[in-house]
């Protein structure tokens, strides 16, 4: 497709993606908002009639696009899945790099319209001849981490009129121009289908009896204390474990089979190295066999320098400069050099 001035916006009803309808309309481009129906809490369409009230204000086209079906089967189920297997899933950077922009690019295609956006706090930048997502100029709003696994048609594409701007700038941003409910709502935090527990999640999603109660057991086999469910514990939990043994403990390892999990102290869960499937690079002589990459396995904590090969079954070997806690199998490991993103992958 030849590049037009047209743009199809994922606009979720909240403030940065208002806020991002404005900014590129100021830049001249003609906006088509569309608002994918991922999950809806109870039947909650709030959301949708927030993006159509604005897209109506701003005189341009809003669509709506169910894919609940979708994100059932590929996001939540997935979670369900994980967690049931002792692993820790991550549902947010699959939806974005799977779900979300695929699907922004899919529709975009349909209408021919180029460009695509949403509301992320990340900028892109062309480094030697490759498009890379890089951090936000807000450190407590970035969301590069999770965008690792994009493809270069979808990189080439994207408008990210957020990545400039701070979250307090934007709330301002929507005020100045009378958009009061937008610049007033409040942040989603967490996981949007189980924003707050995902225990809680899981037993209502799951048969009555899909969880059971099971033995908490120390590095030498002994039983320590009886568990709710291995499901409701992850590698490196500390908090939340129920006991009290006047020392620290943490999750080391989980045994769905035995419904088992084994306790140790913080040291027994330091790792020099990990492997990472179903990978993506963005540019491989920027970031195999380099001394000077970092390795981040959490959102906000934990930059480690490493140096990553390619392996004969395909997978990547990520050898950790300094020992890293809490390398659970399921997460996502996303690799930088300073603040771009140089690709990512899911922790075997």
């Amino acid at each position: 497709m030849k590049p037009n001035n047209k743009v199809l916006l994922g606009m979720s009803g909240g403030t940065d993606s208002s806020v991002a309808a404005l900014l590129l309309q100021d830049a001249g481009y003609e906006v088509t908002g569309v608002t994918f129906r991922f999950y809806e809490k109870e039947g909650d369409t709030e959301y949708l009639d927030d993006a159509r009230t604005l897209c109506e204000r701003l005189k341009i086209k809003h669509i709506s696009y169910d894919v609940r079906n979708m994100f059932r089967e590929t996001i939540i189920d997935y979670f369900i899945r994980e967690y049931m297997a002792g692993h820790t899933p991550v549902p947010c950077t699959l939806c974005n790099n799977y779900l979300k922009w695929p699907l922004l690019q899919q529709l975009a295609d349909e209408l021919g319209i180029y460009h695509f956006a949403t509301g992320h706090y990340v900028r892109k930048r062309f480094i030697d001849g490759f498009y890379h997502i890089t951090a936000g100029a807000d450190p407590d709003k970035d969301q590069s981490f999770f965008l690792w696994g994009l493809p270069q048609d979808i990189l080439q594409r994207m408008l990210l009129p957020m990545g400039e701007l701070t979250k307090i700038r934007v709330r301002e941003i929507a005020e100045e121009r009378g958009f009061l409910k937008a610049a007033h709502k409040r942040d989603s935090l967490g996981v949007c289908f189980c924003p707050m527990d995902y225990r809680t999640f899981l037993r209502r999603e799951l048969p009555e009896d899909s969880i059971k109660p099971g033995k908490f057991f120390d590095e030498m086999g002994n039983f320590i204390a009886y568990h709710e469910g291995y499901p409701f514990y992850t590698i490196g939990q500390r908090r939340g474990l129920g006991i009290d043994l006047n020392r620290a403990v943490f999750v080391k390892e989980i045994f769905p089979e035995e419904n088992k999990v084994i306790l140790s102290n913080l040291k027994a869960l330091e790792k020099t190295e990990m492997t990472l499937k179903d990978w993506n690079i963005t540019n491989p002589d920027a970031l195999l066999c380099k001394d000077d990459v970092i390795v981040k396995i959490r959102y906000r904590k934990q930059a480690n320098r490493c140096t990553v090969t390619l392996q004969a079954d395909n997978t990547l070997h990520v050898q950790l400069h300094e020992p890293l806690t809490a390398i659970a199998t399921g997460q996502a490991a996303a690799f930088y050099r300073e603040d771009v993103v140089l690709g990512g992958g899911i922790i075997q």
